[in-house]
């Protein structure tokens, strides 16, 4: 039998990416998806391509989330997975130091905004139920300082702790809703085309860009989506509150090496 068949979930930000490869393998699982994305042609093509629902939805409007309270009132698993990382349309600076503050605010609203909205959507649509899963990308961002992208680390690690909070708020409610966190880091989505270019020299970037990780490559959307899996079933019933980093082995330290201290 399919993992999450019977299951109706729905995925923000899965125009493109680790939020379409979710949406993927959940149809592949025997879920009802519905994609969502602010770019409507983008989740179009996704749903088309996967044969599901689809909807417009701006995270960061709350508008858009009564909408699609309205339209989906009752749902079983919600991925809030949409986010920016502020370089999106320009390449200002995102340290503390000179980030603008309406640059720190956009990328907060779009991500920490967005994830608490969808929180709330998320309980209230499985509140009838009593039971749900309710799954927040987060990134190793949120779990490290990061210079250069001070307002992406803030909100990631805001949606880390949210997270917890909306895990312990449930169980203390006695809904057997849970809440966890994914934290991806190097994984190939089209937010690194940029820095790889299509010359002859793009394998070379690429191995340049994961030197320091322990197992030397990126990640896969797949492999995202595979985690997203587990937590949307019920072989994770007893799970909530939790954090899953999928980061190449970032976080548990330098790889051994005679090369390398």
């Amino acid at each position: 039998m399919a993992r999450l068949n019977t299951k109706v979930c729905v995925v923000t930000g899965a125009g493109r990416g680790i939020g379409a490869a979710i949406a993927e393998a959940f149809v592949r699982e025997g879920a009802t998806v519905v994609v969502t994305d602010k770019d409507e042609a983008a989740a179009r093509a996704v749903a088309t391509r996967i044969g599901c629902e689809t909807r417009q939805l701006d995270v960061a409007s709350e508008a858009d989330w009564s909408a699609q309270e309205q339209a989906w009132p009752q749902i079983d698993v919600l991925v809030n997975n949409a986010g920016v990382t502020g370089f999106e349309d320009s390449m200002a600076p995102q340290d503390p130091e000179r980030a603008s503050l309406e640059d720190w605010r956009s990328v907060h609203r779009i991500n920490l905004d967005g994830t608490f909205l969808g929180c709330r959507y998320g309980i209230r649509a499985m509140r009838g139920r009593g039971a749900g899963s309710i799954i927040n990308i987060s990134s190793r961002s949120g779990m490290i300082g990061v210079p250069a992208a001070a307002a992406y680390a803030s909100s990631k690690a805001a949606i880390r702790n949210h997270t917890k909070t909306v895990a312990l708020h449930c169980a203390q409610e006695g809904l057997a809703i849970r809440c966890n966190s994914i934290h991806p880091a190097a994984i190939l989505t089209p937010m690194w085309e940029p820095m790889l270019g299509d010359g002859p020299d793009r394998e070379d970037r690429m191995a340049a860009l994961v030197a320091d990780t322990p197992m030397r490559r990126f990640g896969t959307t797949e492999e995202v989506a595979s985690l997203a899996v587990l937590l949307a079933s019920d072989e994770a019933a007893y799970m909530t509150g939790t954090e899953l980093t999928i980061d190449g082995g970032l976080l548990a330290g330098s790889a051994a090496s005679p090369t390398r201290d």
